[in-house]
């Protein structure tokens, strides 16, 4: 998709009043005005409470339709007003995708007790007592749906591990013991293993969990009329069960439909290890990149820009790098906690909206603000700026100009349909210049930051070079003087 645009629809602090998909609703004219070509909504199926973001899965069937867990909605609305809201998007002309949790599940219905044994959190490959008998949450028969859409049930041979034992009120992570169970391996080999990660979580090798899952996710594309699918926490859940689902996916729908992963590593060796292992079936977002950017805001004095993409997915698998700035993960009070500082946010949506490779990302928090304890201001004035030159005026080719610790820059040369030039130059210390190469077509044309960021005008000479400032800290992207952002 030429210059496409994904929106994340959700933050972590939104209000639990479940007015959520009607609100989202109003803000699609705006989104679609700055070049917004996808939406991605947060996980709309019932999980532990209404206060609870979705995380927390419940039942894949209930999309807050059914009496359970103290509601009938979900904290983001009933099923009627999600359907409108998913149609809304479509009339739009936008593609939705769904946040899908297979990881785990929560809320059991009933505790179960089994055989399983305690293992070490920092190498779960080690057990540190012997196997015994425990007592777990691992029962769901979801009684307030009573077997519409499915009449599967799960207990405790559908799981691999849990993390409390009710008959001893201990903690720690167990494997369930059986016939044929264990940690699955194509996970991250983090902590050993890294199979678990919460709650009672499923085993993805047994033939029955498998079997469901695919079914569920027939029912979920259709039921929604779904573009597309962002499944979390890929890391910790078996490879090969993803490639099955994702081909399962790919053969009914077609290419077409959008598969996406959320690999939280920094490096590059074992996303690359997981694109191969799953036959590169989904993109990745570039968790990577987002700390390049998280590191460049916490210190700029010492970080070189020149460096950015390094050990990135956007560098070494373009087609799949999802380019993001923070998430609902990143931002503060989150577990993984990363969120790249104020300062930097308009250089860094620069950055993932503006350069060739990448499908990039907006956040919600970064867009419309944070919520909750932390009620951080948006940055939206400064995001539909640059959103809007990426839809109209950011194209073709790119020429990189990363001259300096402190200072980069680059021009991207147009296409047919977009002929003229943009050029961005980023400074993080001090005003600076870079002298870049526009094409002696540009000789003589006036170009100015549409940013406001600086006040200069630059002339291109005859050679076809400008020299182009960014002032101390900021970013400017120059465009030609009478261009109109649309």
């Amino acid at each position: 998709m030429m210059n496409g645009l994904m929106f994340q629809g959700f933050e972590w602090y939104i209000p639990d009043d479940g007015n959520y998909y009607k609100d989202l609703k109003k803000k699609l004219v705006d989104l679609k005005r700055i070049g917004v070509t996808s939406v991605w909504l947060p996980p709309v199926c019932k999980a532990t409470g209404t206060n609870d973001t979705g995380y927390g899965i419940y039942d894949l069937y209930d999309l807050g339709e059914f009496d359970q867990k103290g509601s009938v909605r979900t904290k983001y609305g009933p099923r009627e007003e999600l359907l409108d809201l998913i149609h809304a998007i479509h009339e739009e002309g936008m593609h939705v995708y769904a946040d899908v949790v297979l990881n785990h599940k929560a809320g059991a219905d009933f505790e179960e007790e089994f055989e399983a044994v305690k293992v070490d959190r920092n190498d779960r490959t080690k057990d540190i007592e012997k196997p015994k008998k425990i007592k777990a949450w691992t029962g769901f028969n979801f009684p307030g749906r009573n077997g519409k859409y499915s009449e599967f049930t799960w207990n405790y041979n559908h799981f691999s591990g849990v993390d409390y034992d009710t008959l001893t009120g201990d903690t720690g992570i167990y494997r369930i013991l059986g016939e044929n169970k264990g940690w699955n391996w194509g996970v991250s080999h983090d902590n050993g293993n890294f199979d678990y990660l919460m709650f009672a979580d499923i085993d993805h090798a047994h033939p029955d969990v498998k079997e469901e899952l695919k079914r569920w996710i027939d029912w979920f594309i259709d039921e929604l009329h779904l573009d597309g699918i962002r499944f979390d926490a890929v890391k910790h859940i078996d490879s090969a069960f993803l490639e099955e689902l994702s081909n399962h996916i790919k053969e009914r729908m077609g290419d077409e439909f959008y598969l996406l992963g959320e690999y939280w590593e920094h490096g590059i060796k074992n996303n690359t290890k997981f694109m191969k292992s799953t036959k590169f079936n989904m993109d990745l977002f570039d968790v990577g990149l987002h700390f390049s950017l998280y590191n460049a805001s916490k210190d700029a004095e010492n970080y070189d820009l020149r460096n950015l993409f390094e050990e990135t997915i956007t560098k070494e698998n373009p087609p799949m790098s999802v380019t993001f700035v923070d998430n609902h993960d990143s931002e503060p009070g989150q577990s993984l906690e990363s969120y790249v500082e104020p300062w930097f946010k308009e250089i860094a949506y620069g950055i993932i909206l503006l350069r060739k490779d990448g499908y990039p990302c907006v956040f919600y928090g970064d867009y419309y603000g944070i919520g909750g304890e932390f009620m951080i201001e948006p940055h939206k004035d400064q995001i539909d700026i640059l959103a809007l030159i990426r839809k109209n005026h950011a194209y073709g080719e790119q020429d990189d100009y990363f001259k300096e610790k402190d200072l980069i820059g680059w021009v991207r040369n147009g296409n047919e349909d977009h002929p003229g030039k943009c050029a961005v130059v980023i400074s993080t210390m001090e005003k600076k210049y870079i002298s870049m190469f526009m094409g002696e077509n540009q000789s003589g044309r006036i170009f100015r930051d549409f940013t406001g960021n600086c006040e200069d005008q630059v002339t291109v000479n005859e050679e076809g070079y400008g020299d182009f400032p960014a002032e101390a800290g900021s970013i400017s992207v120059w465009l030609e003087n009478e261009i109109d952002l649309g």
